[in-house]
């Protein structure tokens, strides 16, 4: 009997976690099949219980849905302190929640960055990702700045850490940015369709900065354009986090070892024939 898997979100249409998740199945010679599920706030928790009474094996969880599912399943304990999950298991029967983007924005980021521990990083955004990305950063021993255009919602975030603090969008950005050695865009500004958009601009960039974008539609967003204008010399694509927290969740649900180089190969090449348009 065929296993189905899928993603949740609103909006989700445009996910590739299908077009990747189905590459895995195909290589493994795996019975499943992996869908996208539009889901509202309003309707996650009777999406979650139809899930599991429908049979479905696991779920990835996307905005805006990863902090208020945290409610409505078994969270594993490291999820609990993120307070956000992106994957559920319905293996057990009773529905577990983990959160995987920690864990893929690291290893995406550890293959550009030596040492985490002492680095200066400034993360965009304080919302489901923020929180993990955060987390792991922190636990690792990074100084962890947490920028967004609600400072409370910022400051809530930074609460739970060890060494963190948090600022604004406006003039304090512009300051700290001047020290950070990693600048990480946690939100969904610069996403397909909106691909003018950018928080960070070249001119508050320095080349010494290491830039990641987890957006990965387009590949290269109007940030890491911005970076290559600085001069940046090492960039990070949210194709790289996508397919290393959906690795982690594959692993969950199936027990087996993902095939890492076709899923991101999945992923880029359905990126690559998506006509480019020119972003002023």
């Amino acid at each position: 009997m065929k296993r189905i898997y899928g993603i949740i979100g609103d909006p989700v249409a445009h996910s590739l976690s299908p077009v990747m998740h189905n590459a895995a199945f195909e290589k493994l010679g795996l019975d499943a099949l992996y869908l996208a599920f539009r889901v509202s706030k309003g309707e996650l928790k009777d999406a979650i219980r139809g899930a599991k009474s429908l049979g479905i094996a696991g779920l990835n969880v996307t905005i805006p849905l990863k902090e208020k599912a945290l409610f409505f399943v078994n969270a594993e304990e490291e999820a609990k302190k993120i307070g956000a999950i992106n994957t559920i298991d319905f293996g057990s029967g009773t529905p577990v929640g983990y959160n995987t983007d920690g864990i893929g924005s690291m290893q995406a980021l550890k293959e550009v960055v030596d040492e985490i521990k002492g680095k200066k990083v400034l993360i965009l955004g304080a919302g489901g990702a923020a929180r993990a990305i955060s987390f792991y950063l922190d636990a690792e021993g990074a100084k962890v700045t947490i920028a967004n255009r609600t400072k409370e919602r910022a400051a809530q975030l930074t609460s739970i850490l060890h060494n963190a603090k948090s600022i604004g969008l406006g003039a304090e950005l512009t300051k700290q940015l001047k020290d950070m050695d990693i600048l990480i865009n946690a939100t969904s500004v610069g996403m397909h369709p909106n691909e003018d958009a950018t928080l960070v601009r070249a001119d508050l960039m320095h080349p010494d900065l290491v830039v990641f974008d987890i957006v990965y539609n387009p590949m290269e967003t109007k940030l890491l354009k911005e970076a290559k204008k600085a001069g940046v010399k090492k960039v990070v694509d949210g194709v790289k986090m996508l397919v290393y927290q959906g690795a982690a969740s594959f692993k969950i649900w199936t027990k087996k070892e993902p095939p890492i180089a076709e899923m991101e190969k999945a992923v880029r090449d359905v990126l690559n024939s998506i006509p480019k348009r020119k972003v002023l």
